[in-house]
């Protein structure tokens, strides 16, 4: 009898271990981190809903053979929207070092007590409402931007939850601290300002071992990645793997703005070197001292990471393209889109809030769209983005494609773009909006001949539009629409002050960079309206993880742009602004990605079934709560032990 039972159990053995073999199943021991939290178990539901499977690339290509490589995958279809964290697995002290479980001196009595943690911390027990004051006594006592934003790096390291609140409910004047301009200046400085790992580094020495390096990330739920090369950062150039500080400070406000879970968010720098003379002598650099790969190489290299997260992390990660340089930028989108989940928020993310700005101006000076004539200082990546979904947004009011693109003039460093022009520099891009003309060689010559009544910077040239443009402008319209773009501050093609003094203080402003108020000669407040690519992509990565989106197509952009201009009120076009204040700008990330979430089912891209009864309900309780959470499980009753005895013989 033992004997034929024990023969069963090695069967029964073998054949459950010839199964996993079969099925490749990687059984990875536990990880944990105290910068990532623990893996979310999948969610049965969503799994079982899915539209993908793994030989399917996107919507975009039904029917067609997979195009990756590698058929295995870590995961499949859109799991479950989970903390990642099991109580089980932590100890007191794990919670005291861990930066998304620390409460600080918020562990109540009982919890200190249960935890063994009692006695670690001073007996006072504060109110998360308590912290967060004094973390706005704390960040004031520094007077360097560069020093706040160690500060507050170093709470994210600390106490997620209290970050996220602190920004969250102090957003206008944190935003210029954790995003543009201040990042800037700490992307500059990155090699002394890092304190820790946050984010993956993959350089071109790991071609052929990326998915190895994906697999070193504590987290498997991760649903968005930030990636960039670091070879254009903001207006400040090539600065390598000191760019990580884009990375991690958009994936920042992807959780503050947009309540994306922290764990599911992957900042990422492919390091390929850098041309950078001053970083390539600067001792504190802390990347590859070597000039830029490029080539084949660098292609295999993209390619392998975009397999790799598909690989590890599913086909409906989020893969977002930040601060690559235009010879890549839309080369790159052109190859992924449609494909992957992917979007470039310096081509894709700068035209969406500028077009929403455009939009929200007609309200002020009674035009369509169609009506205005448009010069572009800057030819790059931001203004032909801008430029295109222009056109597109033209199309829409029923003009024809190349009235449309009539009405757009762009100025690049060798003059207006023009049909074989003499100095060429020229590419398929900038083609599409050549004019047949002689060359023009400056931007206040185009003003002068164009007459235009929008003027938009994106070429981070300081003091591009001089007071004798602005004066042109002033001259030839009621209202002119001046955006100067360019980030950082220092970078802005004018500031808000000389466009109103230029102007006679007419004119519709908006930038990239924040501004101070303005008061007019008769008494008038006027707010620039900053017009941040915040405002856009963290509502538009909420809306394509709530839908399941692998298609992230031309039109969720203009729907996003749209959907901003319609939030933008009176009482914010009579001061001057034509984007809401930064304070409301989580209800605007909720609010577009509503809009983008109920696109995608109207067009049948949403992989996520079936679809809610209520999509801004839905959304909301996707959305990561940066308020505490008790330390302890849930305590209940069981009833008494009332079945009856059964004694062992």
């Amino acid at each position: 009898m033992a004997r034929t039972v024990l023969t069963k159990l090695r069967v029964v053995s073998q054949f459950f271990l010839d199964t996993v073999w079969a099925g490749r199943q990687e059984v990875s021991p536990l990880k944990w981190s105290e910068t990532a939290m623990s893996p979310a178990p999948p969610s049965l539901q969503n799994k079982s809903s899915t539209l993908q499977a793994d030989g399917r690339q996107s919507t975009a290509t039904i029917g067609s053979k997979c195009t990756h490589s590698e058929m295995e995958r870590d995961r499949i279809g859109v799991w479950g929207c989970g903390d990642g964290q099991s109580t089980g697995k932590v100890s007191g002290l794990d919670r005291l070092k861990h930066p998304g479980l620390n409460k600080g001196l918020a562990f109540t009595i009982e919890e200190r007590q249960a935890l063994g943690i009692h006695g670690l911390l001073p007996a006072r027990v504060k109110s998360q409402e308590e912290q967060v004051q004094l973390c706005k006594l704390s960040i004031e006592r520094y007077e360097d931007p560069l020093n706040k934003y160690i500060y507050l790096m170093g709470l994210l390291d600390r106490n997620e939850h209290l970050f996220y609140r602190f920004i969250g409910e102090n957003v206008a004047d944190l935003m210029p601290i954790v995003y543009t301009p201040t990042v800037g200046l700490a992307c500059q400085k990155y090699g002394l300002v890092y304190r820790r790992p946050r984010g993956l580094f993959i350089t071109i020495h790991d071609k052929g071992h990326v998915y190895d390096i994906l697999q070193n990330w504590p987290e498997t739920d991760v649903r968005a990645i930030v990636v960039t090369d670091g070879e254009r950062i903001l207006g400040l150039g090539d600065l390598g793997a000191c760019g990580m500080g884009i990375p991690v400070g958009k994936l920042a406000l992807y959780t503050a703005l947009a309540g994306i879970k922290p764990h599911q968010c992957l900042p990422i720098t492919i390091d390929v070197g850098t041309n950078n003379e001053t970083m390539l002598n600067d001792p504190l650099y802390i990347g590859l001292r070597q000039r830029r790969v490029r080539g084949a190489a660098y292609d295999e290299l993209i390619e392998e990471f975009m397999q790799a997260v598909v690989r590890r992390f599913g086909q409906n990660c989020l893969v977002q393209f930040e601060d690559f340089g235009n010879a890549n930028a839309f080369r790159l989108l052109e190859k992924y889109r449609g494909r992957y989940c992917t979007f470039n928020d310096d081509i894709q993310g700068t035209a969406a809030v500028a077009v929403a700005g455009l939009l929200a101006s007609l309200r002020l000076t009674g035009n369509k769209l169609t009506d205005n004539t448009f010069v572009f200082q800057g030819a790059g990546e931001a203004s032909l983005g801008i430029a295109e979904l222009c056109v597109m947004a033209m199309k829409a009011e029923g003009v024809s494609e190349e009235e449309a693109r009539s009405r757009i003039w762009m100025v690049d460093s060798k003059g207006l773009i023009v049909r074989n022009r003499p100095e060429g520099g020229l590419n398929e891009h900038k083609e599409k909006f050549a004019k047949d003309c002689p060359p023009i060689r400056t931007l206040e010559e185009v003003v002068n001949t164009a007459k235009p009544s929008v003027l938009i910077g994106a070429a981070a040239i300081r003091g591009a539009f001089t007071p004798a443009i602005l004066r042109a402008m002033a001259d030839n319209n009621p209202r002119p629409v001046i955006f100067a773009l360019s980030n950082p501050t220092s970078k802005a093609e004018c500031t808000a002050e000389e466009a109103y003094a230029n102007t006679d203080e007419r004119a519709i402003f908006a930038s990239g960079s924040p501004f101070p108020e303005y008061r007019t000669k008769d008494g008038r407040v006027l707010r620039p309206g900053q017009g941040n690519n915040s405002y856009i992509f963290p509502g538009l990565a909420l809306g394509i993880l709530c839908a399941g989106l692998v298609d992230v197509s031309e039109d969720f952009m203009l729907l996003a742009a749209e959907a901003l201009a319609e939030i933008v009120s009176e009482d914010d076009l009579e001061h001057g602004s034509l984007y809401p204040p930064l304070k409301d700008i989580q209800n605007c990330s909720v609010k577009i990605a509503k809009k983008i979430v109920d696109h995608a089912y109207e067009t049948g891209k949403a992989q996520v079934q079936p679809q809610p009864l209520d999509t801004e309900e839905f959304i909301r309780a996707q959305m990561y709560c940066a308020k505490y959470q008790p330390a302890l499980p849930p305590v209940y009753s069981w009833p008494g032990d009332t079945a009856p005895r059964v004694d062992l013989v």
